[in-house]
């Protein structure tokens, strides 16, 4: 944000295939190894071509993890980026554009960039991005060099020609800036000092695929939809280094009965989605229910409903993934909030699925599989792995009683038991019953263990001192960190926030936080899920709810206006 000198926030802007990401996916690993904290998140429309699509970067002194609406410069690759940025653009954002593209919509904060002329002058059009991280990198003081062994890495492969060419733009960007008048300098935050823990680059979808390896999990099964498919993308590349079992599934359907499949058989298993691939999922999921089957399911959420805006960002499958399947069995959802807790938090997802023998559900969004942040080495952090399977003798009943309602999982061929399992209801050994007394006793059983998920329910993680402010912001999954960077921003001992990782069954000693406090619940979508969930465990009304489903993300300057009207208010 302006005011903030330890913060810089660069936007580029430019049609689908003009390559936007590859700026910022080459200035990323430059900053970070030049000592800055940096985050990076992207939106883009649904088409393959044309079109108007960001990258933000935020080049910070400490560690953030939220969109800031604020724009510090703007490398504006197409005339639809006035117009389209317009609530963005104030006069403290420098624009850079191409005078010649840009015509009357040129205005009064803008750089003449003649991008299509350097461009052309590298070799061509495809160099347009080469030239803006080059320029960027003059702006912030950092030598070419230090994008030259980049550039080398990156397109030796391609040939030599293609390397110099990259060379010849970095460096026609790099000069074009350079030239510019002294009064365009920037002040960059402050960079970390060198030393200490090693200091990565990972985005949401490879903290979920690194989280799943750590859990062991080796099968996943998915039918392709977006922001879901980043998962599967993953472990499909890190298959045969960790002995993962990958099916791209004819439909979300065949996913999950797959996945469920190889989890009867010992396999710790996921599929991931989204909310329209989890639709189909459903009968699967009541399936999972009765055989007390563990099955991890993902869903990478999107607005909805149908269709909706497949490549944008939303809350919106709380309400879904909570009611979701017929009949009433035992389940946990999770949504991690934060790059480290994405890794986190699929461990502990697929612990409680193999520990409760039930379906568990990891929410995310495209908002955070996409973002891009520096991420501590020991952040990092493998749990230890508890498997439940058992040797079966003889004697052995797939669903026999006992006190907390965990039968004793075996799989087919470790013992010498039989495993039978069966989708109507069942006897202790797993055949068809129509008996009601066995029918009320199985149906005990599996709600029974319910009392021990809520009494292990993750706790909500405080923002600020929560034990003596009087009003509560409470936030679940990827808005932690604009959460956590407007309560600092604002700073008053009067408010505080709590956030959410395990949103059912919830923690009773944190939903005891929220008592005689003025509670305000932030998410992204319409209706306020999570505010009526609470609602619901509590039997208090949320005093107020803050919303937001146009598609994208909360930014920190939204949340401090919230915050400054409850102090008006």
């Amino acid at each position: 944000m302006h005011e903030d000198s330890h913060d810089l926030c660069l936007v580029f802007e430019g049609e689908a295939g003009q390559g936007i990401q590859t700026v910022s996916s080459a200035l990323l690993p430059i900053l970070k190894n030049s000592g800055y904290q940096v985050f990076s998140c992207t939106e883009y429309m649904s088409r393959i071509r044309g079109g108007s699509n960001t990258t933000e970067l935020r080049i910070t002194g400490k560690k953030r993890t939220a969109y800031s609406s604020s724009i510090d410069m703007l490398f504006a690759m197409s005339p639809l980026a006035l117009e389209r940025l317009k609530g963005r653009i104030d006069d403290g954002t420098l624009i850079f554009a191409d005078r010649e593209q840009f015509g009357e919509r040129w205005g009064t904060n803008c750089i003449d960039m003649p991008l299509k002329r350097l461009a052309t002058e590298a070799g061509g059009a495809l160099y347009a991005n080469t030239v803006i991280a080059g320029a960027v990198l003059c702006m912030i003081g950092i030598p070419v060099e230090r994008f030259n062994g980049y550039l080398q890495e990156k397109f030796s492969a391609k040939g030599e020609s293609v390397v110099s060419a990259n060379f010849h733009a970095a460096g026609l960007g790099y000069e074009f800036t350079r030239k510019l008048p002294s009064g365009f300098a920037i002040q960059l935050p402050v960079p970390m000092q060198q030393g200490g823990e090693e200091r990565l680059l990972m985005d949401g979808n490879a903290a979920l695929g690194i989280g799943s390896v750590l859990a062991g999990c080796n099968f996943i099964s998915s039918y392709p939809m977006s922001p879901g498919t980043g998962l599967l993308t993953f472990l499909a590349a890190h298959a045969h280094d960790y002995g993962i079992v990958v099916d791209q599934a004819e439909d979300e359907i065949a996913a999950i009965n797959a996945g469920l499949g190889a989890s009867y058989a010992g396999a710790r298993a996921v599929v991931t989605t989204s909310g329209g691939g989890f639709d189909l999922m459903q009968e699967g999921v009541s399936l999972a229910g009765i055989i007390e089957t563990p099955i991890v399911v993902h869903i990478g959420q999107r607005p909805g409903p149908a269709t909706g805006l497949p490549t944008r960002t939303e809350q919106g499958e709380l309400a879904l993934v909570l009611h979701a399947g017929h009949g009433e069995f035992p389940r946990a959802v999770f949504a991690p909030g934060t790059t480290a807790e994405i890794i986190e938090i699929a461990q502990i997802a697929f612990d409680v699925a193999e520990t409760y023998q039930i379906p568990v559900f990891l929410l995310t969004d495209q908002y955070l599989l996409d973002a891009v942040c520096t991420i501590e080495s020991g952040e990092i952090r493998r749990l230890p792995i508890a498997s439940t399977i058992i040797e079966t003798t003889d004697a052995y009943r797939r669903y026999e009683f006992t006190d907390d309602g965990l039968s004793p999982r075996g799989i087919p061929g470790f013992g010498s038991g039989i495993v039978r399992v069966d989708s109507d209801e069942h006897d202790e050994s797993g055949v068809i019953t129509e008996s009601f007394e066995m029918r009320r006793h199985m149906v005990e059983k599996r709600l029974k263990r319910m009392e021990r998920l809520r009494a292990d329910a993750r706790p909500a993680t405080p923002i600020g001192t929560v034990e003596k402010a009087r009003t509560i912001l409470v936030c679940w999954g990827s808005n932690r960190g604009v959460v956590e960077e407007a309560l600092e921003f604002f700073d008053s001992p009067d408010m505080a926030g709590l956030h959410f990782s395990q949103l059912y069954p919830l923690q009773p000693k944190s939903l005891k936080l929220l008592e005689n406090r003025r509670v305000i619940v932030i998410e992204n979508n319409a209706l306020g899920q999570f505010a009526d969930l609470l609602t619901l465990e509590t039997g208090r009304k949320i005093d107020r709810r803050v919303l937001k489903a146009t598609g994208e993300p909360f930014s920190v300057e939204e949340v401090i206006e919230a915050l400054e009207e409850e102090e008006n208010g």
